[in-house]
């Protein structure tokens, strides 16, 4: 029974904690924009990456490492 005079003030020290971050993230914007996002994924870009996956790159030696690598 003694347990519960410290869970009790805990949970709601927790519960404000989390109360004061969303409150933050609400005021700081973060859910300003919720569609954006799930249509960039949507978005097909053609134009390919320059230095992708087993691209070598103009600072590549022979060796395989770029300048400031060994």
């Amino acid at each position: 029974m003694d347990i519960l005079y410290l869970l009790v003030p805990l949970s709601v020290v927790l519960v404000l904690l989390i109360a004061g971050v969303l409150w933050y993230a609400v005021r700081s914007g973060q859910f300003d924009d919720l569609d954006s996002p799930g249509f960039k994924v949507l978005l097909d870009d053609d134009t390919p990456r320059a230095g992708g996956a087993g691209e070598r790159g103009p600072s590549d030696d022979a060796t395989g490492t770029r300048d400031g690598e060994r």
